[in-house]
């Protein structure tokens, strides 16, 4: 039997994220489970360093723009029962992901892949390998738009009656 108490959805707000959340919503709703959607927001300051080594960006900058990822967490979500956001500054998605699945319990990391080319790849890298590699539990990478399997809710709740029913 699977158990699933704590499900968490990485996002980075893109149409794979997108896929990840409809995933994570389904599996949390179906277990039960809480859910937890992720955002590494990226240190602006980190970035904002000029020739001379000043930074000049302004500390509000990053808090909203950690207050528009909750904003848009809460949008994508809205009406969940057991679902919080957590939003955390780090310019290392993967690692910020798997240190905070590690620390809440979280029993499946839900997260989109953009399914990049080799070369892509070899350039950047991809967030979703590195956590799969270092999860301290079960990784299910979605792959969007290449197979859609969550059924819009009207049909999930009449197939899942019906299957009841049999």
């Amino acid at each position: 039997m699977i158990l699933l108490k704590n499900i968490l959805v990485a996002t980075d707000f893109s149409a794979p994220s997108d896929a990840a959340i409809a995933c994570g919503r389904e599996l949390a709703l179906s277990f039960g489970a809480r859910l937890t959607v992720f955002h590494a927001a990226a240190n602006i300051a980190a970035r904002g360093y000029g020739a001379d080594g000043f930074v000049f960006t302004d500390l509000g900058v990053q808090h909203d723009y950690e207050a528009a990822a909750h904003r848009q967490i809460d949008a994508m979500t809205c009406g969940e029962l057991k679902r919080i956001s957590v939003v955390v500054t780090s310019n290392q998605p993967a690692s910020a992901i798997v240190d905070y699945a590690r620390q809440a319990g979280i029993d499946l990391i839900v997260m989109g892949t953009h399914g990049r080319g080799a070369v892509a790849h070899l350039l950047m890298g991809s967030v979703a390998e590195r956590v799969v590699r270092t999860a301290p539990c079960p990784v299910l990478t979605v792959k969007h738009p290449e197979r859609e399997f969550v059924l819009p809710d009207a049909l999930g709740r009449h197939e899942s009656a019906l299957l009841q029913a049999l």
